[in-house]
């Protein structure tokens, strides 16, 4: 991929951020369990955040492929700050494509700046992949909704400030098409919060959001009633994308990591970089992760030229998450008993990357996907013969 100057600039104000500022501390932050927002406000402040986001809301108006190079930057000093910027990009195109403009007016510059994080609540209990089957009520009550109900493995659920609730407002058995998609500022009386004590990625707060008796202005709501899932499935095909340059980034800072190892330890006789039982598996890696990386940025590609792109965004979901924690396996088993010690990153970055083989689409449901959009296009290909 050929980037223009515009595009090098910000790479490298993206990468100086990453390796001088988030890499020397991402096992720290991990283990001091919560987000830095101060870190938040300083990656706004450098235009980091929202890039894609349109200049009257105090973006930039940048391409996707621009906005998945920041975020492949600042994935590579850490994974987990890195969610934020990809959040809020997948969300400030949903509000500012369907919510009332005084509310988007309030809340995506806001979110750009790095002052607020909105968490986006689809998942309960008993309705994860299978959002059609949402069950969260948002009854109308006069001019508001009264939301009640629980979600659960929601990102950024113990520091959101706000979150966009996908509850039922239809009936059950229509299915999606009674599903709304409505904004709930996260210090509305009767909101509540739990976090989980996760394997990995501690710092994004995952957990469950609580609603009793929650009652919002009927304006909060984002596009027509009943619209709310096509609002959220329009934009997964954004962030799987995105998501998946994160994980690639984590692998190639353990990748580079384990390059740099390899000329420095010795064995019999000089550095282990001089046999290929060492090298080759490294070098298959980084094969890997370059074809990873472009579908990526194919994906990314498609959707700036405006072209259908949910099979390769689902792709990019099921591959790179997996493939990154193969090879960031790999890089671990390169630094020998020294890998295993929790001093090194890798073991950390290993936990964070598998959390997104589960979260925001399970690799059996991105593969669920990419064959229906294969079948559909032979069904269309046979009906025009």
């Amino acid at each position: 991929m050929i980037l223009t100057d515009d595009q090098i600039s910000l790479r490298d104000v993206a990468r100086r951020f990453s390796r001088e500022v988030l890499l020397p501390s991402y096992q720290k932050r991990e283990a001091a369990g919560f987000m830095d927002r101060d870190l938040i406000r300083e990656m706004g402040n450098l235009g980091l955040i929202g890039a894609d986001l349109p200049e009257e809301f105090g973006g930039m108006g940048l391409s996707s492929v621009t906005t998945g190079i920041i975020a492949e930057e600042l994935a590579y000093g850490d994974f987990n700050i890195s969610a934020v910027p990809v959040g809020a990009s997948l969300l400030g195109a949903i509000i500012m494509r369907s919510a009332p403009r005084e509310l988007a007016a309030e809340w995506v510059p806001r979110m750009i700046s790095g002052e607020a994080i909105v968490g986006i609540c689809v998942t309960e209990p008993s309705a994860g992949s299978d959002a059609a089957n949402l069950t969260v009520r948002a009854k109308l009550d006069g001019d508001f909704y009264v939301l009640n109900g629980e979600k659960t493995s929601i990102t950024f659920a113990d520091c959101a400030d706000a979150f966009l609730v996908f509850a039922r407002t239809g009936k059950p058995e229509e299915g999606a098409r009674g599903v709304s998609a409505i904004f709930v500022p996260a210090s509305t009386p009767g909101v509540s919060r739990t976090r989980f004590d996760d394997v990995g990625s501690r710092i994004i707060g995952r957990g469950s959001v609580f609603f009793d008796d929650v009652r919002v202005p009927i304006n909060h709501r984002l596009a027509e009633e009943g619209q709310g899932f096509s609002q959220v499935m329009m934009g997964f095909d954004y962030s799987r994308a995105l998501i998946g340059l994160q994980c690639i980034a984590a692998a190639q800072a353990s990748l580079d990591e384990a390059w740099e190892y390899t000329t420095q330890r010795e064995a019999f006789g000089g550095p282990i970089a001089q046999f290929q039982g060492v090298t080759f598996p490294l070098v298959e890696s980084e094969t890997q992760i370059a074809a990873a990386r472009q579908l990526c940025y194919h994906a990314l590609a498609l959707r700036d030229a405006k072209q259908p792109h949910t099979a390769e965004a689902a792709m990019c979901k099921w591959f790179c998450p997996r493939t990154a924690f193969d090879v960031i396996h790999q890089c671990l088993l390169t630094f020998g008993h020294y890998g295993w010690s929790k001093d090194l990153p890798h073991q950390q970055r290993l936990r964070d990357v598998m959390g997104l083989e589960i979260g925001d689409g399970t690799a059996g449901v991105m593969k669920m996907i990419i064959a229906r959009e294969r079948v559909g296009r032979v069904a269309v290909q046979y009906s025009k013969k």
